[in-house]
């Protein structure tokens, strides 16, 4: 091998080892991504409260709802279930809050609480980071006509998705990394 060949050679694997360390999360950074995840996640659960509440106006429910699917990468999926079945549906996550808006009921409160990672972020392939978060979730349906009163706690994992982006910024490229909420998985539902 000739000399330029082997220093060529060596440039490239330094710049190649350069570039897959960039797109090493270092512990300060993912500590931000894990509290951006954790503030999606809630921001999720209070769009979930608004939407479900019957005092909410339409109006006010569907420019929610836009926010909400913000949250989610393309295709995502939420789970539905009931005490009453041991099926679980999966609907678009636009289709989920539309039917949450339309639920039978008088008054509606949904809470969700005990938030936590379950999974630490791992690397994908594809240079994408996924984990997942779980909580559980408080719902209480009541019609005031027929006396009905259904409640169950339903235990959801969220996957999460953290991907490098790009935006321009006063012309100058500005790399970051963002989190995106994936399918939200019922794992299991109780009275």
């Amino acid at each position: 091998m000739n000399n330029k060949f082997i220093l060529f050679l060596g440039l490239f694997l330094s710049a190649s080892v350069a570039v897959m360390a960039q797109d090493n999360i270092s512990p300060a950074r993912k500590q931000a991504i894990d509290s951006l995840a954790l503030e999606k996640v809630k921001d999720l659960s209070k769009y979930v409260s608004i939407i479900g509440s019957k005092e909410t106006q339409f109006s006010e429910a569907n420019r929610v709802m836009d926010r909400a699917e913000e949250l989610f990468a393309p295709g995502a999926e939420m789970g539905v279930s009931s005490i009453n079945t041991q099926e679980i549906a999966y609907y678009k996550v636009r289709r989920y809050f539309e039917r949450l808006m339309a639920l039978n009921y008088d008054r509606v409160n949904i809470t969700w609480y005990d938030i936590q990672y379950i999974s630490d972020l791992e690397r994908q392939p594809d240079g994408r980071y996924v984990g997942v978060i779980t909580v559980y979730q408080r719902f209480e349906g009541t019609s005031i006509e027929t006396g009905m009163n259904y409640k169950d706690t339903t235990k959801k994992d969220i996957t999460i998705y953290v991907e490098k982006k790009q935006t321009q910024i006063a012309g100058r490229t500005i790399e970051f990394w963002d989190v995106m909420l994936g399918d939200v998985r019922v794992t299991e539902t109780s009275a």
